[in-house]
């Protein structure tokens, strides 16, 4: 289904660009301000450290309910519907610092997983469609950044604010700023283009079906997403234990995830790479590096430096790779952006998930070691899979 209206050629307004970066970054941000407040929320509602994990679960299980609204851009008015929901969102976080309840706790927190994510994806195809398609990869390039920046200073942020104040101040805050954003929005959004045909919302989402089992590029860039971001789960979700096992506070870990937040520099130049072309080559060259990085990152048990340089080369591949994915699934000028990301963003889930569980029982089977195995092999699928799929992604 193509959009009937002519596609953009006047280049978006940098101001455009980095207004839709910032309200990605700080939309994305709310979905982990939870993580550094697991020990403190737990103390306050009387739950145990196992129990607590039931806090991440209700944000993760927004996050993916989320991939239900996430379509709505297709069907309504982008511009509308972002500042609807960015209205719903921060009366959920006053609510969520206001609970009293653990059942409150837990709602306010799938409100704001879910929520949260929305708005991020919206603004990720929202970006897409206001973007003329000669610059559409660079646009999404520097949304993409911003996520990246936001859910990398979300832990640190919180942990300041509750320091300062409670745990609370962490989401009356954000509130705040929600609040904030959305006034800046609704003064200074672009237009949304109208979408070219009505769909009811079970059509809307049976046309997603028919895009995964039709859209060939969708289908070859969604897998590698899956492969990619099954290696950063592998990674992030394993890393904690060596470095627990060496003496490291909880503290000095999550500040090896702002080391990550190199690789959002690096996030915009390849959507540009994609715009000229070079989609194929930025994604060959990113894959290698990926699977270079766990050379360095082996050495998490015993040094530190080559640690740092693994994440930095990590991330930056990663991020390569995701902002090089988004820029071809939304090359065209089409009325289905909101579509292609929840679609898109499914493979993601799957990935993570995949990951996760994988770190988990290969660190209690072969230690560290054995992670850096699972995640080069992992990368050397991925690149295998990229290799013979060329041909494939391009018909």
């Amino acid at each position: 289904m193509r959009d009937t209206n002519p596609p953009l050629t006047t280049a978006l307004p940098p101001t455009f660009v980095w207004l839709f970066a910032t309200a990605a970054g700080l939309s994305v941000a709310n979905v982990y301000y939870a993580q550094p407040l697991l020990a403190t929320l737990a103390h306050e509602f009387g739950m145990t450290d196992a129990a607590s994990g039931m806090v991440i679960t209700a944000t993760q299980l927004g996050c993916a309910l989320a991939l239900l609204l996430v379509p709505l851009g297709d069907m309504l008015n982008r511009r509308r519907l972002t500042l609807f929901q960015l209205g719903l969102l921060a009366i959920a976080l006053a609510a969520l610092g206001c609970a009293r309840s653990t059942a409150a706790l837990l709602g306010g927190m799938l409100l704001v997983g879910l929520l949260g994510t929305a708005m991020t994806q919206g603004l990720i195809a929202y970006a897409a469609s206001a973007a003329a398609s000669h610059e559409r990869g660079r646009v999404v390039g520097m949304a993409q950044g911003g996520v990246v920046i936001g859910l990398l200073l979300a832990r640190t942020l919180s942990g300041v604010v509750a320091g300062l104040a409670d745990w609370r101040a962490v989401y009356f805050v954000s509130a705040a700023i929600a609040c904030a954003l959305l006034l800046l929005l609704w003064r200074t959004l672009p237009p949304a283009q109208p979408a070219s045909q009505w769909l009811a919302y079970g059509a809307l989402l049976a046309s997603m079906l028919d895009m995964l089992l039709h859209n060939k590029v969708l289908r070859v860039r969604g897998m590698l997403a899956l492969l990619m971001f099954a290696v950063f789960n592998i990674f992030w979700n394993a890393l904690v234990l060596p470095l627990t096992e060496q003496g490291y506070t909880h503290a000095a870990i999550g500040a090896f995830g702002l080391v990550g937040a190199i690789g959002a520099l690096g996030a915009a130049r390849a959507g540009a790479l994609a715009d000229k072309g070079r989609a194929q080559w930025t994604t060959g060259a990113a894959l290698l590096l990926l699977l270079a990085a766990w050379l360095p990152l082996g050495f998490a048990g015993t040094a530190l430096w080559p640690l740092v340089v693994g994440i930095i080369a990590l991330d930056l591949a990663g991020q390569a790779i995701h902002v090089t994915n988004q820029s071809l699934i939304f090359q065209d000028d089409s009325d289905a952006h909101s579509r292609l990301v929840a679609c898109y963003m499914l493979f993601y889930a799957v990935g993570s998930g995949v990951g996760a569980i994988a770190a988990a029982s290969v660190y209690a089977l072969a230690g560290w070691h054995g992670i850096c195995a699972l995640g080069a092999t992992v990368c050397l699928l991925a690149l295998l899979f990229w290799r013979l799929t060329l041909p494939a992604e391009s018909t």
